[in-house]
């Protein structure tokens, strides 16, 4: 059966706790061995944030699969919206089954929805198989990524 893709309600966030907790050691590798948040603490942001979303994949049992946390943003230059994908994971053993790319046109869908100019996101060079992924399901943007670093703690 074909895992299904839903919007998370704030009162069931908690439900992520466990892809946190993977996605959160996954990229301490990529991140070189930054120190992350409890999973709990992570889900306990997503549920108060007042305008994060979290699209979740799911098994046909409701065991989740992955996520996608969106913003909808403003884009000035064009005066409408745009979304931005802040992060997207599929646990390891569900990778393969296009659950990366599902999650990513269902956040295309609501952006179609929402009027959104487009949907971006920024991926560490360090992240081998989601770009390649990525060079595959869209086009390289133009923009480059920069960054201040206000608490060393959360270096990326």
């Amino acid at each position: 059966m074909t895992p299904r893709i839903i919007a998370l309600p704030r009162d069931q966030r908690h439900r992520l706790a466990p892809l946190l907790a993977l996605y959160a050691a996954e990229m301490r590798g990529v991140l070189n061995g930054a120190v992350t948040a409890a999973p709990e603490a992570q889900a306990a942001l997503l549920a108060a944030h007042p305008v994060a979303e979290v699209l979740l994949a799911e098994d046909a049992a409701g065991a989740p699969l992955g996520f996608a946390i969106l913003f909808d943003l403003p884009e000035v230059v064009f005066a409408r919206h745009c979304g931005m994908l802040d992060d997207l994971f599929v646990r390891p053993e569900a990778r393969g089954r296009g659950l990366a790319r599902a999650l990513i046109a269902a956040a295309v869908e609501q952006g179609q929805a929402r009027g959104w100019s487009h949907l971006r996101w920024i991926v560490p060079e360090g992240d081998v198989a989601a770009i390649a992924l990525y060079d595959r399901i869209a086009t390289r943007a133009d923009w480059r990524s920069y960054v201040v670093r206000i608490d060393p703690a959360a270096s990326l």
